[in-house]
């Protein structure tokens, strides 16, 4: 099985910066092109806002995930039972424990990454196929796109392949991103709703995506809190997408 390999997307960000400085804006129409909004880490503080702007704009979203936030998070169990009534919301699995937080050892166990996207699938309640994305990794195991993560050194992508292959044959189809609303430890944004919309036009100019035409967006949930208005960010944003024209995509149906 050969793996498809793409920029990462820190890289893809600063070249998206260079761009902003010697290109001209894309044209607003944009009714090809299509992006994929992906949620992760929920149920987080934030969630809360996240469903209520996919409910109120109408568009489709991919939840993915954390089982352990679902059994601890104040409120995690009614959140899950939530996003599962949001027309247009696929529900993925972003692992049990999300490696907590410590990648190399988490991936070092390639029985121990199965069984906890297995025990996260129990709380969910989920059964195969399920779509997923692993924790800290931005791997595609899908029917007809495959690729790994290229910003891990070599060695770690060595020791690391055979879980992200045992975790797509146990019934998980992989999802990772093209491009990436980033935000600080404390979960702030750090790029501006207007900066986020300029890097979209100039790379969907570029096209350097899994996909021809599909970006696939990862956002995090405690992102939208609050005290970073992130209810407001996120309808703005989403608004100011459908005013370019941008399609939203059903991140179920992304391969066809």
């Amino acid at each position: 099985m050969s793996a498809r390999h793409f920029l990462p997307s820190f890289l893809i960000a600063v070249l998206a910066a260079g761009m902003l400085a010697f290109s001209s804006p894309m044209p607003a129409r944009a009714a090809d092109r299509t992006i994929y909004l992906t949620f992760d880490d929920g149920p987080l503080p934030g969630t809360e806002n996240v469903h209520a702007v996919l409910r109120q704009e109408n568009v489709p979203a991919a939840l993915f995930m954390v089982g352990l936030h679902v059994e601890t998070q104040p409120h995690g169990r009614k959140l899950l039972d939530d996003a599962r009534s949001i027309p247009l919301a696929t529900l993925g699995n972003h692992s049990y424990s999300h490696a907590n937080s410590r990648y190399r050892n988490f991936y070092s166990d390639t029985a121990g990454v199965v069984a906890d996207m297995q025990r996260a699938n129990q709380v969910l309640g989920f059964k195969p196929p399920v779509p997923a994305r692993l924790p800290g990794r931005n791997v595609f195991r899908l029917t007809r796109i495959f690729a790994d993560d290229l910003s891990i050194d070599v060695r770690e992508w060595q020791r690391e392949w055979l879980d992200y292959e045992l975790v797509g044959e146990a019934g998980f189809r992989l999802y990772g991103w093209d491009h990436e609303w980033v935000h600080s430890d404390d979960g702030k944004p750090v790029q501006s709703v207007d900066r986020l919309v300029s890097e979209i036009d100039h790379l969907f100019r570029y096209n350097r995506f899994m996909r021809p035409d599909k970006m696939i967006l990862l956002m995090h949930d405690q992102m939208f809190q609050d005290k970073f208005d992130g209810k407001q960010n996120l309808e703005t944003f989403i608004r100011q997408l459908k005013a370019r024209g941008y399609r939203f995509g059903d991140p179920a149906r992304y391969e066809e």
